[in-house]
């Protein structure tokens, strides 16, 4: 993984102490909060319902084990013994003291970590496939060109002040598994026909109050050319985008009103005015940074590992965690161990301090001590051998974190909702909790197979319901929370928005509502190996209305 040179080390430290000493002029009442505003939130820094909320970088979801004991340590120390990972592969921390952050980032810059521009009106943290590098369908790891954009990114002149918020992902893989369609930027790693390595620039996808799939503008920019491209599409985005209406503020309003072919035309008619002015990587920076993402010294492992054949014949609970839990690596003899964090009735995301110590030492024991953050706010140990995959799964329960329901009906998306978030319009981890404890029977969620529930407590859409195949948004009416059903979402390669079936249920009743619809989909169902996106596909929104509403 990267590690930090002189660059990185002194932004860093200058950053945190120039925070601190504006964190004591808020504490002394030389800034107001309005004054302080701005400030706190280029350090990602939030005020929420109860306390501040500090959101740490993790670039493209890659974590050392040395920097989980660190983010466990502050947990314990700063927090109330535990933290949040979210759906953009960062982590947050929800009863912070103000007076405490100054000494906080200081321990985060101490492992090589930080909180900039995880808010404000500049580019965001970026994200990447959590199986990068062991995934064998990618075409090149995407955290070389992820860590390219972050070093161009920070703190870039032109484009810390942007008209809103700007969030990109990168694959490496066909299979999108960062859902690039609905970021600002979305990239994909593609060959073209000469067998060069190139992207496919995907621009102005979100969610949000106005969802949309991200069109694609070009599909091939060479390697070489990538930041000068990024950099045309920002440069128009901060000469036209919207600065007068924050809801009108989003590159996908302007690529939308605009129109996809005039959009790319400016970009096109831009990009030949920077190409040349040196914003290109120069090749022996890229192959500087690719050096800290080879390949580990992998063992030869001889096929098939009987100690690894004989646990799954000998306990049938680990047989099925694997099936659903372990994802295939590139090299044989090993697999990608994805974490839940989504135990029966828990909330989604969190684990406390001793979770994520027990899991950094996992790593270091059995993964190369290293840990990913996937976008459904769950854990990958990228390289586990299948020798050691029972001692995994064993260490794992013994901690709460070995439920067999990875992108089952359990594996359930949910923002911090209105428990936490002052935007928030209704509670999404209640709604959660319900549902996952509704659906425990580990024999039931198997026969469901693949679906994936995405919750939301307000339009803006943190828990990313518009790409939920069951999406779940909370609404107030009255002061009364309710809750919209949407069906069909995915943010994969076939993304897609989701479709509002009718009117919202009261929280007393979405359960029910959303075994309806689970209900129906098992009725319909061509055979048991149609998912529940297939089937939505090929009959429509029709039947499931009708069983939550009847006939109308």
């Amino acid at each position: 993984m990267y590690i930090y040179d002189k660059f990185d080390h002194t932004i860093t430290r200058e950053r945190v102490a120039e925070f601190s000493q504006q964190v004591a002029r808020r504490l002394t009442g030389e800034l107001s909060e309005d004054q302080f505003r701005p400030l706190r939130l280029m350090n990602g820094l939030y005020l929420q319902l109860h306390a501040y909320m500090l959101r740490v970088a993790i670039p493209y979801g890659t974590l050392s084990s040395k920097q989980l004991h660190m983010l466990a340590d502050i947990a314990k120390k700063y927090d109330r013994d535990y933290a949040h990972f979210t759906t953009r592969q960062n982590l947050q921390y929800n009863w912070i003291k103000l007076d405490q952050v100054p000494d906080l980032l200081a321990d985060l810059a101490s492992v090589e970590m930080h909180a900039n521009q995880t808010s404000g009106n500049c580019i965001r943290n970026v994200t990447a496939d959590q199986f990068a590098g062991v995934a064998g369908d990618e075409v090149e790891d995407p955290r070389i060109i992820s860590e390219i954009i972050r070093q161009w990114s920070t703190f870039h002149p032109e484009f810390l002040y942007l008209p809103r918020k700007f969030k990109i992902a990168v694959t490496g893989a066909p299979k999108d598994r960062a859902a690039i369609q609905f970021h600002d930027i979305g990239l994909q790693i593609v060959r073209n026909d000469a067998g060069e390595v190139g992207y496919a620039v995907y621009v102005g996808g979100g969610m949000g109050r106005t969802p949309i799939v991200g069109p694609l503008i070009r599909g091939f920019v060479p390697k070489a050319q990538i930041l000068s491209y990024l950099e045309a599409i920002l440069r128009v985005y901060n000469r036209y985008g919207r600065r007068d209406n924050i809801y009108k503020a989003r590159i996908k309003i302007l690529v939308r009103e605009t129109g996809q072919a005039e959009f790319t035309r400016q970009v096109e008619e831009e990009w030949p005015l920077i190409r040349d002015t040196g914003v290109d990587i120069p090749a022996g920076e890229e192959a500087r940074i690719r050096a800290f993402f080879a390949p580990p010294a992998y063992e030869t492992i001889a096929e098939p590992v009987v100690a690894f054949v004989e646990a799954k014949k000998k306990y049938p609970a680990f047989d099925r965690w694997v099936s659903t839990n372990v994802h295939p690596h590139k090299v044989k003899g090993y697999g990608a161990v994805t974490i839940s964090l989504k135990p029966i009735g828990g909330i989604p995301g969190d684990a406390s301090s001793t979770q994520m110590h027990a899991i950094a030492d996992l790593a270091d024991t059995y993964s190369l001590s290293e840990v990913r953050v996937t976008h459904v706010q769950n854990l990958v140990l990228p390289n586990v051998k299948q020798a050691d995959l029972f001692a995994v799964w064993q260490r794992l329960g013994e901690i709460g974190f070995a439920d067999a329901n990875i992108g089952l009906v359990t594996d359930i998306i949910a923002c911090p909702g209105l428990d936490y978030c002052a935007l928030a319009n209704a509670r999404s981890i209640p709604v959660s909790q319900r549902i996952s404890e509704r659906f425990a029977d580990l024999d039931r969620q198997h026969t469901v197979g693949p679906l994936q529930i995405k919750i939301s407590g307000c339009i803006n859409a943190c828990g990313h319901h518009h790409a939920g195949h069951i999406g779940i948004l909370g609404v107030d009416k009255a002061g009364v929370e309710f809750y919209q059903i949407t069906l069909g979402g995915a943010g994969d390669e076939k993304a897609s928005v989701g479709t509002l079936l009718g009117p919202g249920f009261p929280g007393d009743q979405i359960t029910d509502a959303v075994e309806r619809v689970v209900n129906t989909y098992l009725e319909l169902r061509s055979s048991p190996t149609e998912t529940f996106i297939e089937a939505y596909r090929r009959v429509g929104a029709a039947p499931f209305k009708e069983s939550l509403y009847g006939r109308r």
